[in-house]
């Protein structure tokens, strides 16, 4: 008997054994594809809440335009109306020109009073407000520019502008629609191939994502207004990570039985959200850091760098900061970011910077980071490790950080108390106005990139790089370019008084020992002349 009931549990067992060993890959490859899936649609996501973000703000500039004109009383196209146009566009970072409207036409605007027919392809929001969705303007492509038409003014705004997230992957597909226009109607603006039919999929939710034949969709409502952004990454990598995904679990499944089990949940954990990943990253030191050259524009001397910091999983696979660093701070893991970063670039210069007191480090900091009461401490901690001083160390904070700008005020005032240098970085493509920037009491402007790569290629937002160098030279702001791919770029910021540059013409990002090699002999090859 006990004979038999060893047979019988062997044979049960062994039956279990091969139930799970047939089911494990199954079980696998599906749960490759849901973990290939919730990274794409973070992404997805992520990517819409940008285009989301920059829909608001160019609304916000315009509708905001518009009301100070309506205060201000003047009508007609008088000269002082003409020039109260001119500073809000010069003051705006989306708009391309603000004008009184008749019929349907531009008689006057910011940039003269030539007429200017704002086209027939609109409808009217239930706000009141007509947007034209194809201004026809000569010697622009087809839907360059949007009009926002409200009490009588109208508003131009570059279709590119809201749509143009920074990182962007290739094949990707931006639109944003209104709701407000009619079911299955195309969106008010969009790049790529976007089928009008996916708006459906909203419903009343906040946020959606699905996938049809050949796309994974995220689209987002907007909290401020009437519109919904979307964005959609080629179905074909989502299958490609899928791939990926279940050639490291199927095979495992194949070959282990119930010892599959364990394996499957390990990497399971291994192909964790984002997140999650980043948190693996901090305890397992999958973090380094490399350096982008800061080149005087002048004298050509090695000035400083940019410390960068990137992420590099166990596997070998890199994941850029475009992609961690926003769920870093939806986590609130960006402190601990900011303070492994810190901590990395101590170890890489060791005694470099005291001594070359005249070369600084730039280090990004989040809006977390600017709100935190750590930060003044981490950095006083990081100058006592380093030997260096204040003057070797640039804290650049980009706009998005200045959503409360009493508190941002307060801890730019900490930081320039203690010598240590404070930069707005990428500006014009975040919340900042003129006004907001005099009372911030900085030292530096960097220009972002995307108003340097329009130098010299007639794009509208070509003309954006002088106004920001007008008034950062107003306000006594010293610049810095950065993204100078050609010499040409690079010839304009040095013509129009702008001080330093980084970008691929001067040095792509590097280790810190070859930065230091590539200071050491461009420090020689000055004392040669």
């Amino acid at each position: 008997m006990s004979s038999m009931r060893s047979k019988t549990f062997y044979l049960f067992g062994l039956l279990a054994a091969l139930a799970v060993t047939l089911l494990s890959p199954f079980l696998a490859y599906r749960e490759a594809q849901r973990r290939a899936y919730e990274t794409e649609a973070e992404l997805a996501l992520a990517y819409a809440r940008d285009v989301g973000h920059r829909t608001d703000e160019a609304a916000r500039q315009a509708f905001v335009g518009i009301g100070r004109i309506k205060r201000a009383g003047l009508t007609d196209c008088t000269p002082e109306a003409q020039a109260l146009m001119r500073r809000i566009d010069l003051s705006s970072t989306y708009l391309q020109a603000i004008g009184q409207v008749r019929d349907g036409v531009i008689v006057c605007s910011s940039i003269g009073s030539t007429r200017m027919p704002l086209g027939d392809r609109t409808f009217e929001t239930a706000a009141g407000v007509r947007v034209y969705l194809h201004v026809p303007v000569d010697g622009m492509g087809p839907d360059s520019l949007l009009g926002l038409e409200r009490d009588g003014y109208a508003v131009l705004i570059h279709s590119d502008l809201p749509v143009d997230t920074s990182g962007a992957r290739s094949g990707i597909s931006i639109a944003i629609f209104h709701m407000d226009q009619p079911a299955n109607s195309p969106p008010a603006v969009a790049r790529g191939a976007v089928s009008p039919h996916w708006r459906a999929h909203l419903r009343d939710q906040r946020a959606v994502t699905f996938v049809d034949d050949t796309h994974l969709v995220a689209i987002v409502r907007s909290t401020k207004s009437a519109t919904v952004a979307l964005a959609a990454l080629p179905a074909s990598q989502l299958h490609e990570r899928e791939k990926a995904n279940a050639w490291r679990l199927v095979p495992a499944g194949l070959a282990a039985g119930l010892a599959f089990a364990a394996a499957i949940l390990l990497l399971a954990r291994r192909q964790m959200s984002i997140a999650a990943a980043l948190r693996y990253a901090l305890r397992h030191d999958e973090f380094f850091v490399v350096y982008q050259p800061l080149v005087n524009l002048q004298t050509g001397r090695l000035v400083g760098a940019e410390a960068l910091l990137r992420m590099r999983r166990g596997t070998g696979e890199l994941i850029g900061p475009d992609l961690f660093i926003p769920i870093a701070e939806e986590n609130g893991l960006v402190g601990k970011l900011t303070e492994r970063l810190l901590s990395l670039i101590a170890r890489d210069i060791g005694m470099f910077l005291s001594e070359h007191p005249d070369f600084h480090i730039a280090v990004n900091i989040a809006a977390a980071d600017l709100h935190s009461e750590n930060l003044p401490s981490m950095l006083d901690d990081f100058l006592a490790r380093s030997h260096a001083g204040p003057r070797n160390l640039v804290i650049e904070i980009t706009e998005r950080a200045f959503v409360d700008p009493d508190l941002a005020r307060r801890t730019i005032a900490r930081l320039r108390e203690r010598g240590i240098e404070v930069a707005i970085d990428d500006f014009g493509t975040g919340y900042s106005s003129l006004s907001q920037l005099e009372s911030l009491d900085l030292d530096l402007l960097k220009i972002d990139r995307a108003f340097i790569q329009s130098i010299g290629t007639g794009a509208p937002t070509s003309q954006v790089v002088g106004y920001i160098i007008a008034m950062a030279q107003r306000i006594g702001l010293r610049m810095v370019a950065e993204g100078i791919e050609t010499e040409e770029q690079a010839s304009f910021m040095r013509e129009h008084g702008v001080d330093v540059a980084q970008g691929w013409l001067f040095g792509r990002p590097m280790a810190f020992d070859a930065l230091e090699r590539e200071y050491l002999a461009r420090q020689a090859e000055i004392a040669e002349r």
